[in-house]
This record gives structure tokens, C-alpha cells and sequence, in this order.
């Protein structure tokens, strides 16, 4: 039997709310609109921002905006004025 309440602890662990800045997997491909398949693939070459914690892959929500628009002005043809 646990001394204290599971319920309680409820409260204080992490979310997958916007403000809540490292991500999972799945909450890194729902975000960029994917599946975790091409998330675990594009980790596992080192094409996107990503880091291990225990054997699970996690994601700042920062350095993924960055990654976007890394990826957004690298694929954006150059005007020639």
C-alpha cells in the first residue's frame, strides 16, 4: 500500500501543454503534423533537434521552431531582383 495518494501526484507531473517545453515522440510528430515513424527516423540521423533521456528520445520545443524555420528558409527558392 502507498503511503500518500497517487491523485495527488497527478497534479505536479509534466503535461503536453504549449508552454511545456520539451516534448515525446508522439507529441513532436502531432506537432509538425508526421508520424513517429519520420520523428524516430529523422532523430535517429541526427536531422532534427532531439536528445536522450533514458533510453527515450525527447525534443525542446524551442529548438524544433528553430529547426522549422531553418528547414522553411533553406527550402525557399532565392529571388533573382
Amino acid at each position: 500500500m502507498l503511503a500518500f495518494s497517487t491523485t495527488h501526484l497527478a497534479n505536479y507531473m509534466p503535461s503536453s501543454s504549449p508552454d511545456n517545453p520539451i516534448m515525446t515522440i508522439g507529441e513532436v510528430a502531432d506537432y509538425l503534423k508526421v508520424t513517429e515513424r519520420t520523428i524516430y527516423r529523422l532523430a535517429g540521423a541526427k536531422k532534427i533537434p532531439s536528445f536522450k533521456v533514458g533510453g527515450s528520445w525527447r525534443f525542446s520545443k524551442a529548438d524544433i521552431d528553430r529547426w522549422i524555420q531553418q528547414q522553411s528558409s533553406s527550402a525557399a527558392p532565392e529571388s533573382s531582383d
